[in-house]
């Protein structure tokens, strides 16, 4: 049975038999138990992850000392500091595991690598990071143009299997609400 991450690459490029192991070489197994950090603000940019199952989510901390969430990531998902991990500069987040979660992780050296020597995985990676920065621009409109209630609305439409699995706590960081504003949406819905 093919590795979750070949299957996914798979669905963008094409890839030879002989080439799967090969790639896979290339990335470190990391297995995460519930609430593991994977990686400390203000240490050296993290790796680059790829989630073969679980849950984990990237945040930094506000001015306030309050945890405030950027982004998940699930099965299929990958998830770093892409402001730091080309560059290696330090990481302004932390990443942490939400649930038990079974990883790829790849250096920035070690994707450099990668990248030359696979040379079709370009297009599968600019194909992944276009998807994420579009929806990042999806998520700054819907701050700027819906109420917190649509907002709402939209993302549990979208991405019903967070409403499921991430603690309203953090999900409530992700949307910028107060818990308890969450927890009064989530009453009206039902």
């Amino acid at each position: 049975m093919p590795h979750p991450l070949i299957d996914h690459i798979r669905r963008m490029v094409e890839l030879a038999p002989e080439e799967e192991a090969e790639i896979l070489s290339f990335f470190e197994p990391v297995t995460a138990r519930k609430k593991y950090i994977l990686a400390r603000a203000g240490e050296t940019s993290p790796d680059l992850y790829f989630v073969a199952e679980g849950c984990i989510r990237l945040f930094h901390l506000s001015e306030r000392g309050a945890e405030q969430t950027i982004q998940f990531a699930i099965e299929g998902w990958w998830l770093t500091d892409f402001s730091a991990f080309p560059t290696q500069q330090c990481s302004e987040f932390t990443i942490q595991a939400l649930e038990k979660s079974e990883l790829l992780a790849i250096s920035a050296a070690r994707h450099e690598l990668l990248l030359a020597r696979f040379p079709q995985l370009e297009r599968y990676f600019r194909l992944i990071y276009q998807r994420a920065y579009g929806a990042s621009q999806v998520r700054l409109k819907y701050q700027h143009d819906l109420s917190r209630e649509e907002m709402y609305r939209r993302f549990a439409s979208s991405y019903p299997q967070f409403t499921q699995r991430i603690p309203q706590y953090l999900l409530a960081s992700f949307l910028g609400f107060t818990p308890e504003y969450l927890s009064e949406l989530r009453k009206k819905r039902s």
